[in-house]
């Protein structure tokens, strides 16, 4: 049996996690369920999708993300099950799907049919993404779950972009030791950037930083830096302090590079 990864907003006072688990073991006794976290702040999909996004593909090819932010299906937002790079994503379409596979296509959508033991539809999680998973770790293919589309929602309103030869991107995760993590890929960064100067410009152009640190102690205890992180995206961090706390960064927050005319 392979491996169930979890992704909610439930947080852990309530019950929920463990009757998501319970409903789980019932189907599939063998899985191996991992909490990757149930501390999104509710309903939010950018936070979520980049956890998922970052995490995915430290797992054997086969598992199933099972994606509880958000999730209940409306006439704008189906619910899915997505097979990309060899893995399996079950939630709903609220564009996070397209903010984890940023510009690559998934392959295969499946826009599901799949019914629920109650006529109470308030927790997909539980009634309807868990049958998915089983249906899959025991060998099932998602094609009989429902038909086949195109592709999923695309969330345009959380990429990075240039406008009036600046980067602008935003803060999308704030970790637990306070450092505010951006949508910035180093990749994006460097073709934009190429060899001119910069500065990594924040809150309202109160603060700015000029160069890419490669560690944190690359700075004086107490200052500021930007470095680029495990995932290759743009960090901006204070050296053994908060930057959310000292700096105001939260999440959503505007980040933008602006070029150096010389």
């Amino acid at each position: 049996m392979g491996v169930i990864t979890l992704t909610t907003d439930f947080q852990k006072s309530d019950y929920y996690i463990g009757i998501v688990k319970g409903a789980l073991y019932t189907l599939c006794p063998e899985a191996k369920i991992v909490d990757i976290t149930h501390d999104i702040p509710a309903y939010n999909i950018s936070k979520a999708a980049y956890i998922v996004k970052n995490s995915y593909s430290h797992f054997p090819e086969g598992t199933v993300h099972i994606i509880g932010v958000s999730s209940e299906a409306t006439v704008e937002f189906a619910h899915l099950v997505v097979k990309y790079d060899n893995h399996y994503f079950v939630g709903s379409d609220t564009g996070i799907f397209s903010l984890i596979f940023g510009d690559l296509e998934p392959e295969e959508v499946i826009e599901l049919n799949v019914s629920a033991d109650s006529n109470r539809l308030s927790f997909p999680t539980k009634d309807i993404f868990v049958k998915v998973a089983a249906h899959i770790q025991k060998g099932g293919t998602i094609s009989v779950l429902g038909r086949k589309i195109d592709g999923v929602l695309k969330k345009i309103a959380y990429q990075p972009y240039i406008d009036n030869n600046q980067l602008k991107g935003m803060v999308m995760h704030i970790d637990s030791f306070g450092n505010a993590i951006t949508n910035i890929s180093e990749i994006l960064f460097n073709n934009f950037v190429k060899n001119y100067g910069f500065s990594v410009v924040f809150r309202n152009s109160d603060y700015d930083i000029n160069r890419i640190s490669y560690t944190y102690s690359d700075v004086a205890e107490g200052e500021k830096l930007a470095l680029f992180n495990t995932t290759n995206h743009l960090e901006i961090a204070i050296n053994k302090g908060r930057a959310d706390k000292l700096l105001g960064l939260r999440d959503n927050d505007l980040i933008r590079i602006e070029l150096h005319d010389s």
